[in-house]
């Protein structure tokens, strides 16, 4: 049996997945965490064998979680469940010590496929996010995982203050990003931002 932990912030979606998983053969759902501390709690007390875990988590991101579990359980395996498909996170995400990236919006199969991929020793990438990371040929600069939704976010025409809110940041920090941001981007002005936003708002994790 594979001893399997679900690690996402939304109960629906962990209640989910526990009821998709929890009848496949060779599985076995031991625990689920909404948050890090949940989750590196859970993994000491559960020892599963695989984390299912979210990327887009408030306070600690999937990503770092990951690198942390994995710096104290160098055994442990991890499958990130995302809904963001662009290659930044994948990257990252791999960097990190994960073993295969899926889609939250794949068929119910590919997370099964990924799961028996990643416990006999192998890695999965979702068809699609494999289609993103060969077409993308062009270096971009490289964002934070804060960066990457504040785009999204000004890409959907959210404000500083709705950002903040959204994304349960101050606005101060919020500015801050966007300053980063535009740095990186060698752009000039907000409004430079705004258009460069809307126009790879896909390649940021935007709708």
């Amino acid at each position: 049996m594979t001893r399997l932990l679900i690690v996402d912030d939304h109960p629906l979606v962990r209640e989910g997945l526990k009821a998709r998983l929890g009848s496949v053969p060779g599985l076995e759902v031991v625990g689920e965490a909404g948050d890090a501390q949940e989750a590196s709690a859970q993994v000491a007390l559960t020892h599963p064998d695989l984390v299912l875990m979210d990327v887009g988590m408030k306070d600690v991101n999937g990503i770092e979680l990951t690198r942390r579990l994995i710096a104290e359980q160098p055994h442990l395996l991890v499958l990130m469940l995302s809904m963001y498909d662009n290659p930044e996170y994948v990257n990252r995400a791999m960097h990190s010590g994960a073993r295969g990236y899926v889609l939250k919006d794949a068929p119910a199969s590919d997370i099964i496929d990924a799961i028996a991929a990643v416990t006999s020793g192998g890695s999965f990438l979702s068809p699609a996010v494999s289609g993103r990371l060969f077409r993308a040929q062009t270096p971009r600069p490289v964002m934070s995982l804060r960066e990457s939704e504040i785009l999204a976010c000004l890409a959907k025409g959210r404000s500083s203050k709705q950002i903040a809110q959204e994304l349960d940041l101050s606005v101060r920090t919020v500015e801050s990003h966007r300053q980063n941001i535009k740095r990186k981007l060698k752009l000039e002005g907000q409004a430079e931002l705004i258009r460069y936003a809307v126009e790879h708002c896909r390649d940021f994790g935007g709708a």
